[in-house]
């Protein structure tokens, strides 16, 4: 039997409807992008607990292949492979997370700006409470404010990995606005790490990298193509980018930012969106992983878990992803639908919103990335802060997967609704209702089905009226 489908709420001229049906390229491009960022967070996963159980049974070995250092000295690379994986490898995530915000800004939820006030005031709440929750933390504890950054973050990645383990089939405007959270996440964390995690700068390096990027964006405007021209340049920015003191991925992001992700006539894709088609694979399955093999490897002993809870760095980042991220996310969206007068999706409700909300505390990728900025020169301190981001993301996965689970299956309807396809046009018929020709099909469908039912009842009627049949 088909799924009900979602009943309509068309809004009145005055509200706006949140989280309301995607258009159908949005919701195409969102279900690619999500299939490959949720196969990525899978590995990711895995990923994670293999540097636990790499770094707690055979300890010595991977602190000697993390801190194993190569790369030419005379270019300032000569980077240990936990280094290159936090600066290299790093590059790549955002440098497809400036494609994600280029292409949310000028043809995704975030070009309109009555309909980007939601999403982004949600998102700066949910990096500004955590912060605060951190900061009076250490402030009443007496303890380091250095990593108030820290749990400011979220891990799409991982979320997206919790959602395919519980099997929860979220609708799409829901999984849209917690895309659209990270993306505007990841802008403000790059921009966090850009001003707050840079001391000193090498003005002749960085006057290099952005000529370099002059030359990327020149490039581009164009029109002229070749990986082999593009990749050596981006190499050589990233380097320049690198030794100018501020922290390399910031290059990755830039030059995402440049890649024109509007279509022209004829084109079935932007060249923003192909190359993000190719290099997010790259990014999800193999950078990300890679970073989280080599920076997530932290002792778990009983007493370092304990420690988590006494010390106020540690406990600020707990509090700071469960608590802050949850509150800063679903307060911020509360008041924000308030002032605009936005009305939510009658499908939904806002325990919704708080489980997604709930959801965004997982800080990983970035969060780990932040810590290593923060205390930086005190290993003692960044390994404790990673146990204390392990354990909040955690925390916070299994209340969001409790959350979303009391509603699954008003989830699983809702999807199965948006997904049908009952004329195999490869469209869902959601979005064809008002399209005289689905209709026409539709009614072709139902006729052939009726013409067999009728064959079928003369078929029982001319058995029940034969004079051997048993009574």
């Amino acid at each position: 039997m088909a799924a009900p489908a979602p009943t309509p709420a068309p809004p009145s001229p005055s509200r706006r409807t949140f989280l309301g049906r995607l258009s159908l390229p949005e919701r195409n491009y969102l279900a690619n992008a999500l299939r490959t960022e949720t196969v990525g967070g899978v590995i990711l996963l895995v990923a994670a607990i293999a540097a636990l159980v790499w770094a707690n049974a055979f300890g010595s070995s991977y602190a000697s292949i993390s801190d194993f250092h190569f790369g030419p000295e005379s270019l300032g690379l000569n980077l240990s492979v936990a280094h290159w994986a936090a600066d290299g490898l790093l590059a790549i995530f955002f440098f497809v997370a400036g494609v994600e915000l280029k292409r949310e800004l000028v043809a995704g939820e975030l070009r309109d700006p009555k309909a980007a006030a939601l999403p982004v005031v949600a998102a700066l709440c949910g990096m500004a409470v955590p912060a605060l929750v951190y900061t009076l933390v250490n402030v009443v504890g007496g303890g380091s404010t250095d990593g108030w950054a820290v749990p400011t973050a979220t891990d799409i990645a991982f979320a997206l990995a919790v959602l395919a383990v519980i099997g929860t089939s979220l609708p799409n405007a829901l999984r849209a606005f917690l895309l659209t959270l990270a993306v505007v996440d990841d802008l403000f964390a790059i921009l966090i790490i850009a001003v707050f995690f840079t001391e000193r700068i090498n003005f002749m390096a960085l006057a290099g990298a952005v000529i370099g990027l002059a030359v990327f964006w020149l490039l581009l405007r164009r029109n002229v193509r070749g990986w082999y021209i593009y990749v050596p340049l981006a190499v050589v920015i990233w380097g320049l980018m690198y030794n100018s003191g501020i922290h390399a991925t910031i290059a990755g992001v830039a030059m995402g930012l440049m890649l024109r992700c509007t279509r022209r006539e004829g084109e079935s894709h932007s060249p923003g969106e192909h190359i993000e088609h190719l290099v997010r694979p790259l990014s999800a399955g193999l950078a990300v992983p890679l970073f989280a093999l080599f920076s997530a490897g932290v002792s778990l002993s009983g007493g370092a878990l304990a420690d988590v809870f006494i010390r106020p760095e540690t406990l600020g980042v707990v509090l700071g992803l469960v608590v802050g991220k949850t509150v800063g996310i679903f307060g911020g969206t509360w008041l924000a639908a308030r002032f605009t007068k936005a009305e939510l999706n009658k499908d939904l409700a806002w325990a919704d919103v708080f489980a997604v909300a709930t959801l965004a505390g997982i800080g990983f990728t970035v969060s780990l990335l932040i810590d290593e900025l923060a205390f930086v020169g005190d290993e003692d301190m960044i390994n404790r802060v990673k146990a204390a981001v392990l354990l909040g993301s955690l925390t916070a996965a299994v209340l969001a997967a409790v959350l979303l689970k009391l509603r699954v299956r008003r989830y699983q309807a809702l999807y199965e609704a948006e997904e049908l396809d009952e004329d195999e046009d490869g469209v869902p018929d959601i979005y064809e209702q008002d399209d005289p020709e689905y209709h026409l099909r539709m009614a072709a469908i139902h006729e052939k089905k009726a013409a067999e039912h009728r064959r079928l009842a003369q078929l029982a009627g001319a058995a029940s009226n034969e004079p051997d049949r048993p009574a």
